[in-house]
């Protein structure tokens, strides 16, 4: 098991993307929870957030960094009734303007609340409002006079007809459609306009139809794939196949280069010789998958990192620690469907995995399943489920917490190098 980091007491923790209208991430939700959802069900606040005068999203962000979690954008972090009262500076050393703190309706808009705001916005933090009625919205109006943010969720109210409301009368919040389960959904309300950032699952919904054919650079990154995952594969073969990629052989040079300690290294084959099978095959899952996904949004390439770093760190929860390595290729396999614009199954019949790996990304079934199933649910801040499931197989809070948070800065590591 990982160390926790920091000091920060073990909770369930995940990033939400919020995405612009070219589908490239503008800015994360932050949503964790305490306790274990069906253990202390009375705990479970909002339900995708709890805590009392802390806020645990602000002490992840000031453990980690937010570099860490955001690079450069903007965190949005719920609030509660009582959590608004808290001294949300001291918790959290980031900068104000960073920090979107997120409220619902279990803040009422009476004054002793719009009094707190009002010094929260001073402070130089922003204010996003959800889960809001639409026969809440005039109630609401001393609220959202000093709101940046405001999310509709589209299965729940007519967003259209909000979208207009917020328009005329408060031009200024920026709109978030939110509970956008399809790239229709996404298109129909892109195409309306007046929204600065989209939320959902669209972004990562599988083809369920073969449509186009492949590239022929993506076939090129196949065939690497295909030949590392092979047993005992050629380390030659391997490298030159890198050697008909300009940004690959850079990246392989430049890498076996800060190794080395004879001097540096001049040829591929060389370079592959010196990594070994092991950490060649590591570095070429990761790094093909960067190239492979490269005309995808930013994200799908995220999201199939962490999973394949989530998945190997929970290999041992799930009685599967000999496994971690397969788990590593399902976490980054999940979103070939996505990738290469097929079915999940015609997308792995290109590559080459070991039959449970694809058992649980086409068929849901097998060992592998429950890690791949567990994953998704956590990824969505979907505690309920999450907590169920942990009770199932025996997981401890702490388990999966330093799971998400050592996944999260692998890949930072991995990005940043």
């Amino acid at each position: 098991m990982v160390e926790t980091i920091g000091w920060v007491k073990a909770m369930l923790l995940a990033l939400i993307p919020l995405f612009d209208e070219n589908m490239a991430v503008s800015a994360y939700s932050i949503f964790s929870q305490r306790h274990n959802y069906l253990l202390n069900p009375l705990l479970q606040g909002t339900g995708r957030h709890d805590g009392a005068t802390d806020i645990p999203g602000l002490d992840v962000i000031d453990s980690m960094g937010i570099q860490t979690l955001s690079e450069d954008k903007e965190v949005f972090v719920p609030v509660t009734s009582i959590s608004v009262f808290s001294d949300i500076a001291g918790q959290c050393r980031a900068p104000h303007g960073r920090i979107v703190l997120l409220l619902d309706n279990t803040i009422p808009p009476v004054e002793m609340y719009v009094n707190r705001l009002k010094e929260l916005k001073d402070m130089g933090y922003k204010l996003a409002v959800r889960k809001l009625a639409v026969s809440e919205f005039e109630a609401y109006r001393p609220i959202l006079q000093l709101t940046d943010y405001m999310f509709l969720n589209n299965k729940k109210i007519a967003i259209d007809k909000a979208r207009i409301y917020f328009g005329k009368l408060y031009p200024n919040i920026k709109l978030c459609a939110g509970n956008i389960d399809t790239m229709e959904i996404f298109d129909k309300l892109k195409q309306e306009g007046g929204y600065t950032f989209y939320e959902g699952t669209f972004y990562r919904m599988p083809i369920t139809k073969g449509q186009n054919e492949v590239s022929p650079l993506k076939v090129n990154y196949i065939a690497l794939l295909n030949i590392v995952n092979d047993d005992n594969f050629d380390l030659t073969k391997a490298a030159d196949i890198i050697g008909r990629d300009t940004a690959l052989t850079i990246s392989l040079l430049q890498m076996v280069n800060r190794m080395s300690v004879n001097g540096g290294i001049t040829t591929i084959r060389h370079a592959a010789a010196m990594l070994g099978q092991r950490e060649l095959k590591r570095w070429i899952n990761t790094a093909v998958v960067n190239a492979l996904y490269a005309d995808k949004p930013s994200e799908i390439t995220r999201l199939s990192l962490l999973r394949a770093k989530f998945a190997e760190e929970l290999a041992g929860s799930f009685g599967l620690a000999a496994k971690s390595e397969e788990l590593f290729l399902m976490g980054l396999f999940s979103v070939l469907d996505v990738i290469l614009e097929k079915p999940m199954k015609e997308a792995l019949d290109m590559v080459q995995v070991a039959g449970e790996i694809r058992a649980a990304l086409v068929d849901r079934t097998g060992k592998y399943a429950p890690v791949l199933d567990f994953m998704e649910h956590y990824e969505t801040a979907d505690w309920q489920e999450v907590s169920r499931q942990m009770i199932l197989q025996d997981i401890d809070m702490d388990v999966a917490y330093n799971a998400y948070l050592e996944s999260l800065k692998w890949y930072r590591e991995l990005t940043t190098n």
